[in-house]
This record gives C-alpha cells, sequence and structure tokens, in this order.
C-alpha cells in the first residue's frame, strides 16, 4: 500500500491544477490561488514522501511530469491570458491574450528535456516549473490589491516581455540550485533557508507579490553562486537496451545510484 502514496499525492497536485485552472476560466481567481497552493504542496510532498519510504519508481517519475504538465505548465499560461484579457489597454476581440499560453508550450518542453536529462540529480539547468508557476501566481495576487505597482506590472507589453523571458528561462542551461533539504541544518542548506526566510519576509510585506520577488530572488541569486551540475553516474548513461544484456554487470551499486532520487522539474 505504502508504495501508491506518493503518487496519490502526485494525483492530488493534478486535481488541484485542474479546479485551479477551471476557476481562472471562471474568473474566481482568488480560489484558483488556493488550488495551486494546495497543488505546490502536494507535488513537493509526493517526491519527499517518496524517498522517506523507499518507493521511488519509474510510474512516479512520469506521472509526475504528467500532472506538472497541467498544474505547472497549463495553469500558469492560463494565468497570463486572464491577465492579458483583463486589461483595459486591449480590445476586449483581441486575440493577443492567448499568446500567454506560449509559456505552457515552453513548461511542456521542460519538463520532457527533465525527464532526459541525466545532469540534473542535485540542482537544475533552467527555471523549474513550479517556480515559473508561483512567480505569475504572484502577479495574479497583484491584480485584487490596490497597489500602485499593479497598473507599471500587469500592462500587456511587460506581461508579453515577462512571458518571453520566462519561455527562455524554463529551457536555459542557467544552473538552478534545488531547493530541497539535505538535513536540518542551517550550514548544509544556506541558500535554501536565505530563499526561504526572504520569501516569508516578501509575503509579510508584499502579500501574494511577495512569491514573484521571492522567485525574482531565487533566479537571481542562483546567477551569483557556484553550482555546476552533477555529472551523470556511468550506470545513468547505459541504454535500455544495455540493461537486459546477456553479459551480466558487475556487483556494485551502479544500479542503486541509477535509481536516486531526482530533484522536481
Amino acid at each position: 500500500m505504502r508504495q501508491h502514496i506518493p503518487n496519490l499525492l502526485t494525483l492530488l497536485n493534478l486535481m488541484m491544477g485542474c479546479l485551479a485552472l477551471y476557476h481562472i476560466f471562471k474568473g474566481d481567481v482568488r480560489l484558483s490561488v488556493i488550488f495551486i497552493a494546495i497543488a505546490a504542496a502536494a507535488d513537493f510532498a509526493d517526491g519527499f514522501v517518496a524517498r522517506m519510504l523507499g518507493v521511488q519508481s519509474d510510474l512516479g517519475k512520469q506521472l509526475d511530469s504528467l500532472a506538472d504538465v497541467v498544474t505547472f505548465g497549463v495553469v500558469p499560461g492560463a494565468i497570463i491570458v486572464w491577465l492579458l484579457q483583463n486589461s483595459p489597454q486591449l480590445p476586449a476581440a483581441s486575440l493577443l491574450p492567448f499568446a500567454g499560453f506560449v509559456i505552457s508550450l515552453f513548461s511542456a518542453l521542460r519538463l520532457a528535456k527533465f525527464n532526459i536529462d541525466t545532469r540534473q540529480t542535485n540542482s537544475f539547468l533552467g527555471v523549474p516549473t513550479p517556480a515559473n508557476t508561483l512567480f505569475f501566481v504572484g502577479l495574479l495576487g497583484l491584480s485584487w490589491s490596490n497597489s500602485a505597482l499593479a497598473d507599471y506590472l500587469l500592462n500587456p507589453v511587460l506581461l508579453l516581455l515577462l512571458t518571453a523571458l520566462f519561455s527562455y528561462l524554463l529551457v536555459s542551461e542557467i544552473p538552478i540550485p534545488a531547493l530541497k533539504f539535505k538535513n536540518f541544518s542551517f550550514k548544509d542548506n544556506r541558500f535554501a533557508y536565505s530563499i526561504l526566510l526572504s520569501s516569508v519576509l516578501y509575503l509579510a510585506l508584499f502579500g501574494w507579490f511577495g512569491l514573484s520577488l521571492s522567485i525574482a530572488t531565487y533566479i537571481i541569486a542562483a546567477l551569483f553562486i557556484k553550482n555546476t551540475p552533477t555529472p551523470p553516474t556511468p550506470a545513468a548513461t547505459l541504454p535500455a537496451s544495455e540493461e537486459n544484456s546477456s553479459t551480466p554487470p558487475p556487483k556494485s551499486n551502479k544500479k542503486a545510484a541509477a535509481k536516486s532520487a531526482l530533484p522536481k522539474s
């Protein structure tokens, strides 16, 4: 039974993504933010629980990516579409808002690349899709505030530029640390704790828009630290056909290394 627990959490992520998508197009964006937050928590928990229980599987990896295509691919695109459709600077019949779905296409491309990239074991290459989604959730939160920033940051030109920028960042080769805690030591998790503490501060000061500031800080900070992706182990580089070779492999821990947990994309 325990081997199914991570997959159930992944399916919860997918369900929350579907509900968020429904409420975005319904116009109830505040409720959609709640569903996205639950989905993000489930997305973090499924990998954590799988590692804790020692039940990582290829099925779980593929299911996770399929769920993420919806929650962290289609949903951020829908957010941009909604923001552009509700911009007073665009005519009601404009087709320009649908350009927001470009980020959905690049999110799917990023997830597909991640699944076959053996370099991304301890860090990412490019911005992970959950971080990208949280950035635009922050802009969505800004849309119902009375902040003067809303008029400046939510204009169509800037939104389209941000769409183009994050579409590039999703599939870029920029090394980004994974915010995965090795233990509870501050010394071993200095970067993760720093981002977490700054996020709490941003949320306290700026509300939902603090999410956008947190992700921007995460990306900018990553550019200033040395973070080289871990090279693949020899076993991880073998094609599937070689795993079924008639020549038995030497007794070692290569097989275990090939099944080591990957960070979330």
